[in-house]
């Protein structure tokens, strides 16, 4: 009665009965129903039922057996520790979810970041294997592991530079600095065999002259490689209609290819421009029709060809000659390599390398397959992909070059203004 009349709110539940549950004193007025034959620790609802005259709550009691047979209930109401309970699980499950949210947006924005910085290099890395050896990977100055990473790749690419342009420099320094003693060699030989009387002393210095000839065509051709290669681009860049010029290509080799009985044959298509230097295209041209003429035997069949491909300009020299291997299609465009069958033939495995060097220029594809591939010889196609000249990309350059020459003026007014100032 004592902790009864302590706990006005009745938030602490007693009850005693006797053996048979008649009430001796407590705050509620009957055992709770269905556990009159339970022990221990109990779950009940505060109602009515058991005489309870506030609004229904849950409680949780134990139940003591006390001398004398008599019986005691004590309990707690755990209604509010109950709403507690369910307060912390919400809040638990709003904070794992918040917590799984940011974790999602920061795994996504990390993974972004990587992923970015990821392909910078990728695009970088395409870029300089597309020829522009001048550009390097750029770092943030954070110093972290893809900073390492990148200096790492910008160190190796100046050293493979410095090696790259060393040979260059050599066999370039070569190149020039015998080809003055070698004309002088063969302007010698030259007047030798016309100042001679002797048939077979004229017959020896002709072929010496050829061989001086030879010699100097691949030192010319080692020069013009160089000079292609270290240009990096041309600045004679204009309107070039390619059917026209291959045109005039085939028409000055013409009579080469009649000459060994072959059947040439022209596929032009009209009104196909490109963007190019007009002599280094020629040359190409030159070199690819005079490759396949050379490379194909008598009454063999030449085929040139332009057409328009989508976006793209297509130069196609495709021949019935000797071909190229497909594990050598690769190393073709190397300096001085030749093909292991075209070896006895004349030439210094300079053509395919001075070609390449052009069309990288044009940030052109070269492409090579075989003619007749379940044949022998199988013949050889070489097709040369251009980005065709449009409409739309000189109204690009027009803008820009607009853009360009607003800016300037703006910035020769702002210096203007500030020397009036």
């Amino acid at each position: 009665r004592e902790r009864v009349a302590r706990d006005p709110n009745a938030k602490t539940i007693y009850l005693l009965t006797t053996e048979d549950f008649l009430k001796l004193a407590g705050n509620i007025e009957t055992w709770p129903e269905g556990s009159r034959s339970e022990s221990g620790w109990i779950n009940f609802t505060l109602s009515s039922a058991v005489g309870w005259t506030g609004s229904e709550r849950l409680a949780r009691a134990r139940i003591f057996e006390v001398q004398g047979g008599l019986r005691l209930l004590v309990g707690r109401d755990v209604d509010e520790l109950t709403n507690l309970k369910r307060v912390i699980e919400t809040a638990i499950n709003w904070g794992m979810g918040i917590t799984l949210a940011l974790a999602l947006l920061g795994g996504f924005l990390m993974s972004r970041s990587t992923t970015r910085r990821i392909e910078i290099i990728n695009n970088t890395s395409r870029r300089i294997m597309n020829g522009h050896l001048s550009l390097r990977i750029p770092t943030r100055g954070t110093e972290d592991d893809f900073d390492q990473l990148a200096e790492n790749l910008n160190q190796m690419l100046d050293r493979i530079v410095y090696l790259m342009e060393g040979i260059r420099h050599v066999s370039d320094s070569i190149a020039h600095d015998l080809r003055t003693p070698l004309t002088r060699l063969r302007n010698q030989l030259e007047n030798t065999l016309m100042s001679v009387d002797n048939d077979e002393a004229r017959e020896q210095a002709g072929r010496a002259v050829a061989e001086a000839d030879q010699l100097l065509a691949t030192f010319n051709a080692l020069l013009r490689i160089a000079r292609l290669e270290t240009k990096g681009n041309s600045s004679d860049m204009k309107q070039v209609a390619l059917d026209e010029l291959v045109s005039d290509a085939c028409e000055l080799y013409e009579a080469l290819s009649e000459d060994k009985d072959q059947m040439f044959e022209q596929s032009l298509e009209a009104g196909v421009i490109i963007e190019g230097d007009r002599d280094l295209l020629f040359q190409m041209i030159s070199n690819l029709i005079d490759n396949a003429i050379k490379y194909t035997p008598e009454h063999g069949t030449i085929g040139v060809a332009v057409r328009k491909e989508g976006e793209e300009a297509v130069f196609e020299v495709r021949d019935s000659g000797i071909g190229i291997p497909d594990d050598e299609k690769d190393q073709v465009f190397q300096r001085f390599y030749r093909v292991g069958k075209s070896r006895s033939l004349p030439g210094n495995g300079l053509g395919l390398s001075l070609v390449s060097a052009v069309a990288e220029i044009h940030q052109s594809r070269i492409v090579l397959s075989d003619t007749y591939p379940e044949e022998v010889p199988p013949g050889l196609t070489v097709a040369v992909r251009m980005p065709a000249f449009t409409g739309i990309r000189k109204r690009i350059r027009a803008t820009q070059a607009e853009q360009a020459a607003g800016s300037a003026d703006s910035d020769i007014s702002a210096s203007a203004h500030t020397g009036r100032a």
